[in-house]
């Protein structure tokens, strides 16, 4: 593609952790790629012909996981680029493609899609988006959809999945948490409603607005339970995420004088025998379809 990396420090962002270059996110982000992409069946379970996607792109790509993920299952796919907001994510991501020899049809760029996506027009056959509501403020959403459907070809798909904000569990503790993350992220713009699904219930809506037809979901039933893979990765992903969104509900919401000890409970309840959360994992697409002349 030919984009020039942009040598200045790093913008502000709207990203909900603070310190984007923190090995803890970066862990984070490695764990929570792997389970979501474990929850829903592999990386484009739901779709009917994914070999037929020529160029993709994915936007907050983070680590890049999801893009390898595609190129190793789908290598008839020529072109598989992944944005992301943090240079270091970026460069992890180059990293990782490099050691597995698919820098060629493999492309990460430092670039912040709330701006701009500096593609051309009808320039992709897919766009993917997963769980970005972690820097996506409610108005941020149709101006975001428009440059999706700008950079797509006709018939081309836009691709999004986000999760409920709150889950079902027998963790007392770990329930606090979730509220307290939810009334922050309500607060701060990026949750329409203050309830648990004050995204996924809108999602139709915005895909609809923003002109995309033939708009088709898949919910994700997630269970995590003792003795599984995925129960240990949730905890690990719950013991990063409760530490670093701390500025952010510092910022956001009057934090709890004993969150600490609410974190350190949660963390005992999760590893009880008879633990166990369920929520939904809701991946929503829909089509560009031609412009009628």
């Amino acid at each position: 593609m030919g984009i020039s990396e942009n040598p200045q420090p790093e913008h502000p962002s709207t990203y909900f952790v603070t310190d984007r270059s923190s090995q803890d996110e970066m862990n984070r982000l490695l764990v929570q790629d792997q389970m979501l992409t474990a929850n829903m069946g592999g990386v484009l379970a739901e779709q009917t012909d994914p070999a037929s996607f020529r160029r993709v792109l994915d936007v907050g790509c983070g680590s890049g996981g999801w893009l390898l993920n595609v190129a190793t299952a789908y290598p008839s796919i020529s072109l598989l680029i992944g944005v992301d907001v943090s240079r270091k994510m970026v460069d992890f991501a180059r990293g990782q493609s490099a050691a597995q020899q698919l820098s060629e049809r493999l492309e990460y760029h430092t670039m912040d899609a709330l701006r701009m996506l500096e593609f051309p027009n009808a320039f992709f056959s897919l766009v993917n988006q997963r769980t970005a509501a972690g820097y996506l403020r409610t108005w941020d959403w149709p101006k975001l959809l428009q440059e999706y459907w700008r950079v797509l070809h006709s018939n081309g798909i836009v691709r999004i999945t986000e999760g409920d904000w709150l889950g079902t569990s027998n963790s007392p503790a770990l329930t606090r948490l979730l509220e307290i993350v939810l009334a922050a992220f309500y607060q701060a713009g990026h949750s329409f409603t203050s309830t648990g699904d004050g995204v996924t219930a809108h999602l139709a809506g915005l895909l609809k607005q923003a002109g995309f037809e033939n708009i088709q979901t898949h919910v994700h039933v997630q269970e995590y339970r003792a003795g599984t893979e995925n129960r240990r990765l949730f905890i690990e992903d719950m013991r990063l995420t409760f530490r670093t969104v701390v500025p952010f509900l510092e910022k956001w919401t009057r934090l709890p004088a004993d969150y600490d000890a609410i974190y350190q409970q949660a963390l005992e309840e999760m590893q009880r025998p008879d633990f166990i959360v369920t929520g939904n994992l809701l991946t929503i697409w829909g089509v560009k379809s031609p412009v009628p002349v």
